[in-house]
């Protein structure tokens, strides 16, 4: 069991699982990788610890049955103080979808990865507004409902992001509509900064952005039709076929080693940049 929490903690490593959300799209690199929240707060816990160890195995696209397979034996022999956890998200998002199955390999990553750490978190993930995600908002919400009552068993920490209002304005969300912008990840990794006992930065994460003039009905039409085009239609695609992006890829920090700010690409290399910066046919 994770212990209780402390007031501004020391960590000496994380480990983070996961899907695309934790890999760190869409927050590009100059380099063509991927940085994301998961990356910030590794930074930022090592600038208080020296000798900080960090590992990333999240992979884009992976279904909670592939995390749980590929991830979580890892993770928990890793023996970190803090371990992240985020997914199923992807399986609400297929067309058919066994949420029974989805809340059973759920407690089932639980019940491995919480004695395993000092403090596991979990997280309600950040839903954006609008009419595409909107007919699978009832399965995501039973998703979270499953990762409170978890929390609740096994002594983890939720962050509750889907009930920030900040993080469910378009305007943090890339061209993809899937994933959240570099301004994104950063909220997203004070959010998961305060959850673990320190001091907030700020609190932009959790109020809503200021308001602004809506685009124009013309070049939203626009905007919509560039999204079906480079974006929808080819996710689409890759639901009905059983294919996803991260087909093949290998986690970007696979071992818990001391933490550096920028590593090298995965030995894949340009095959994980297929979309490009825009981030075309890119899965969660």
């Amino acid at each position: 069991m994770c212990d209780a929490m402390q007031t501004n903690p020391t960590y000496s490593s994380l480990v983070a699982v996961g899907d695309s959300f934790t890999e760190g799209m869409s927050d590009l690199l100059p380099d063509g990788s991927y940085r994301g929240w998961a990356d910030l707060l590794a930074g930022r816990m090592a600038a208080r610890t020296p000798g900080f160890r960090y590992a990333n195995l999240a992979v884009r696209g992976k279904l909670i049955g592939q995390i749980v397979d590929e991830q979580v034996d890892a993770a928990a022999a890793m023996g970190a103080d803090v371990i992240t956890l985020v997914g199923g998200l992807n399986d609400t998002l297929r067309p058919a979808c066994d949420m029974g199955r989805v809340r059973g390999l759920m407690e089932e990553a639980v019940e491995r990865l919480a004695p395993a750490c000092r403090r596991l978190v979990l997280m309600r993930s950040p839903g954006r507004q609008g009419p595409v995600l909107h007919r699978f908002r009832p399965r995501m919400e039973e998703l979270f409902a499953c990762v409170g009552e978890l929390a609740e068993r096994h002594g983890a920490v939720v962050v509750d992001l889907y009930g920030a209002p900040s993080l469910a304005d378009p305007r943090m969300w890339d061209v993809d509509r899937l994933h959240l912008t570099a301004e994104g990840h950063r909220r997203v990794a004070e959010a998961v900064w305060q959850a673990l006992g320190h001091p907030a930065e700020d609190t932009e994460w959790r109020t809503p952005m200021p308001a602004t003039l809506p685009p124009g009905w013309v070049n939203r039409r626009v905007a919509d039709a560039r999204f079906a085009h480079r974006h929808l239609l080819p996710w689409m695609a890759r639901r009905l076929t059983g294919r996803s992006s991260g087909d093949g890829l290998a986690p970007k920090r696979p071992a818990l080693l001391p933490y550096e700010p920028h590593v090298p690409l995965r030995p894949d290399g340009p095959a994980h940049l297929a979309g490009g910066g825009d981030g075309a046919g890119r899965d969660r």
